[in-house]
């Protein structure tokens, strides 16, 4: 850095109260060097030579690819002044933001020197950004991030923040090796790290089940005789009222052959900005409702080997890998227990608790109210929960009404067929919390029943050919 960049650094620094690893200062250089000269890898580029019969030296080269993928070259102005300014516009002109901890006090118990992990949920290719933002004043975040950022200049600014890539289904033995060395030795300098279990974005709205690789790297670094810290799995759970890649993830649910191309996705991401930038300009952009951020209480894991199996992490990877699995397990069902109930997920339940497309302003107020007190009896983080349950109807059904998924008919509101799936996905991020259904209430027109209505899961056949699908008196049909 030259003075005036490492004098801006500092004020910067200074001015977030940010922790920021020393390692993450050093040049990138160093890193990548410390790895070639790692013993465990130059192993696994040995056995790697032996087995496909490939000259060690092209072995090192795709060694060089592969750190030259991973290492990022981490810039603190990059992060603070352009990465969390333009993160503090976006995430404020598309969302109103809500952050809370279920036990403050045990975060703040975590001693400094200690190696701190947060572990997402992930809904939405926005977590990065909305997290890294509430974040920010406190600590910095490298992120574990996967292909899909890949591409220019994508890969260049989330180097610059310090995030390194991954393979994901990659399963080269020497690829994992070159990675589970630098997870290791960026654990072990005490870099803060934040990473996505389940491995991708949820495609239906429910958790998914864990992946254990990145998990098992960062425990496995407590067995450096020289590691004499702790490291702590903090759960965060992120929640929306509206996902951006919604319609996208139910596609390739129904369909995985049905994943656009890169240069496909660019455009529409082109397109989406373009349109909500007109929008600004013409004063006609409206916020997505409300993205809501919990932290829950942290686990430590020495404290959490002291009641494992003798050496669990010294044991063959297909014997230790299902004891680590309670491990993760265990922090995701922490993630799951503090996921944010924003209106909309709330509303959705709701609406499709009656498996009817009418339902009354009555009934549904009333089974909304019921809802929000079985989520109070469980603990969860009902946001603004103490607000009348009008309003809370009011703030989904803005966002219901804009992207028509339910439209409203007298005192009734009608669940249209193509919004059925959306409702489904938003419903399922709470289907956890919710696991005892509302009474069913009375309803006016039980012959509208429509079992023909595309559903996320479980999948219900097509009509045959030539039959007709019933229009509910009263609408015009499902557009």
């Amino acid at each position: 850095m030259t003075t005036w960049a490492s004098r801006a650094a500092r004020r910067t620094l200074h001015a977030f109260r940010t922790r920021v690893s020393r390692y993450q200062l050093q040049q990138p250089r160093l890193t990548k060097q410390a790895l070639r000269n790692d013993a465990t890898i130059a192993v696994a580029v040995r056995r790697h030579a032996e087995e496909t019969g490939t000259p060690e030296t092209a072995v090192w080269h795709q060694v060089e690819v592969y750190l030259d993928e991973i290492v990022p070259h981490f810039n603190i102005l990059s992060y603070y002044k352009v990465g969390y300014n333009l993160a503090k516009i976006l995430v404020n002109l598309l969302y109103k933001v809500s952050v809370d901890h279920q036990d403050e006090a045990a975060l703040s118990r975590i001693p400094k020197r200690d190696v701190v992990v947060y572990l997402m949920n992930h809904r939405s290719n926005a977590d990065y950004v909305v997290v890294a933002y509430v974040l920010a004043y406190g600590v910095h975040v490298s992120y574990a991030v996967g292909e899909w950022a890949r591409a220019w200049p994508l890969e260049y600014v989330f180097k610059s923040f310090g995030s390194y890539f991954i393979r994901r289904r990659f399963r080269e033995p020497l690829y994992h090796t070159v990675l589970e060395r630098y997870v290791q030795l960026i654990t072990g300098n005490g870099v803060t790290q934040g990473i996505f279990p389940e491995g991708g974005l949820t495609r239906d709205g429910r958790l998914r089940p864990p992946k254990l690789g990145l998990v098992d790297y960062l425990c496995r670094t407590v067995l450096d005789p020289a590691f004499d810290r702790d490291i702590w799995f903090v759960p965060v759970a992120i929640n929306y009222d509206r996902v951006l890649e919604d319609r996208s993830l139910i596609r390739e649910l129904l369909d995985p052959a049905d994943r656009p191309g890169r240069l496909t996705q660019l455009s529409t991401v082109g397109s989406y900005m373009l349109g909500n930038t007109w929008r600004l300009l013409t004063g006609r952009l409206q916020r997505y409702g409300r993205v809501a951020v919990n932290f829950g209480t942290p686990l430590s894991l020495r404290a959490w080997l002291r009641d494992a199996p003798p050496d669990v992490l010294t044991w063959p990877r297909e014997r230790r890998l299902p004891v680590l699995a309670e491990l993760v397990e265990q922090l995701v069902a922490r993630i799951g227990a503090i996921i944010p109930v924003t209106p909309v997920p709330l509303a959705a339940a709701a609406l499709l608790s009656f498996g009817q497309s009418v339902i009354p302003r009555a009934a549904l107020l009333e089974r909304l109210d019921v809802f929000r007190d079985r989520l109070r009896d469980v603990n969860a983080k009902v946001v603004r929960g103490t607000l009348p349950i009008d309003d809370v109807w009011a703030r989904a059904w803005r966002m219901l009404r804009l992207r028509r998924l339910v439209v409203a008919e007298r005192d009734s509101f009608i669940v249209l067929p193509r919004g059925r799936p959306l409702l489904e996905y938003y419903a399922n991020s709470i289907a956890h919390l919710l696991p005892v259904r509302a009474e069913r209430l009375p309803f006016h027109k039980e012959h509208e029943r429509e079992g023909d209505l595309p559903h996320l899961l479980p999948w219900t056949p097509r009509r045959s050919a030539g039959e007709e699908s019933p229009t509910p008196p009263g609408t015009a049909g499902p557009g």
